[in-house]
């Protein structure tokens, strides 16, 4: 009888990042004649879209998106995903990647909050080391590879924002490749609980380990994967414990999303698109700020008992459901 080893378990890993990888192709290819045609870029960030949603926002609306941002941006199911699919499926319409991008500075004033002991000692530690030249500092190489970590999706974010202007309405970001990205994920976080060993603390992350959780993140570009599914997956491939994968996401997170956040923030404010909606983006930002806090404390705590599987099942069922939602006509790909 056929039995399901590690070895052919790297194989499906593989197919599965392949899958992605060609999904966020076939974005690029769709939207190539565009970037050539294109003269203005208005704006570059983390891989978010020029200024504007597509949909006006009441407060009470407002607060639920910030809940689900803030439930959902640090537990491995794709903020951007949810934040896409529950109010197009309530018929709020979709509102717009600005929208969800400034709403994620509530999440990164919840993470720095709660990690701030964390930040300052890393912070503190690094510049210790450089003025000591004790460049074997734990401190020192976090730091590091917090700051390497973050250059894919730099470079990646930017390269969407050249070559792909109308990013937004791509394949990429439809319904149909959001739920395949659900599922693929839910299978490498699958594989990913399976093949590692879990052994590797805090103390022991290193450089390397926050380039190799970089490129991980980069693929969060995508609606579906999950910035932090992704890195939290590529934690622990690595070996790392699910609580400092968590741990570890988080922090690498922080530039990454706050940069997205503030270059819409300013692209909003500059456009007037922020004033025509002010209540229910300091809303959303709140709402988003408390329930982050929340969702952090909750899934380290949550990480340090039990495993991921609950997450690989929610994403697969989370997938499965938009597939059907859309074959019955209650979603449009």
């Amino acid at each position: 009888m056929f039995r399901l080893t590690k070895k052919y378990l790297t194989y499906i890993g593989l197919l599965s990042l392949g899958l992605i990888l060609s999904l966020i192709l076939n974005g690029f290819n769709h939207n190539f004649a565009l970037a050539a045609s294109s003269t203005a870029i208005t704006s570059a960030t983390v891989g978010v879209e020029p200024i504007g949603s597509t949909t006006q926002l009441n407060l009470f609306q407002a607060i639920i998106l910030g809940f689900v941002q803030g439930a959902t941006e640090f537990i491995p199911i794709s903020s951007t995903a949810h934040l896409k699919v529950i109010p197009v499926f309530l018929g709020w319409g979709d509102p717009g990647v600005a929208f969800t991008a400034v709403i994620q500075l509530g999440s990164i004033a919840a993470v720095i909050s709660y990690f701030w002991s964390d930040l300052a000692q890393i912070t503190t530690g690094m510049f210790k080391a450089i003025r000591t030249s004790n460049y074997q500092s734990q401190d020192f190489w976090l730091a590091v590879g917090i700051a390497v970590g973050t250059i894919p999706i730099l470079v990646l974010g930017l390269a969407i924002k050249v070559l792909i202007p109308d990013f937004d309405n791509s394949p990429v970001r439809g319904m149909t490749a959001i739920a395949i990205a659900s599922i693929v994920m839910a299978l490498l976080l699958a594989l990913a609980e399976y093949l590692g060993n879990q052994k590797r603390n805090f103390q022991d992350l290193t450089a390397k380990d926050g380039i190799i959780i970089g490129f991980a993140q980069a693929l969060a570009l995508m609606p579906g994967v999950s910035r932090s599914g992704s890195t939290m997956t590529a934690g622990l491939f690595i070996n790392l414990d699910r609580a400092t994968a968590a741990r570890f996401s988080f922090l690498l997170g922080i530039p990454a999303i706050t940069l997205a956040g503030l270059v819409e923030l300013k692209g909003m404010i500059e456009t007037g698109a922020a004033s025509s909606g002010l209540v229910p983006l300091i809303a959303g930002l709140i709402s988003s700020t408390i329930f982050s806090y929340l969702a952090i404390a909750w899934l380290i705590k949550f990480l340090q008992r039990r495993s991921t599987w609950v997450f690989v099942w929610y994403r697969l069922g989370f997938g499965v459901f938009i597939l059907a939602a859309m074959a019955l006509g209650w979603l449009k790909g």
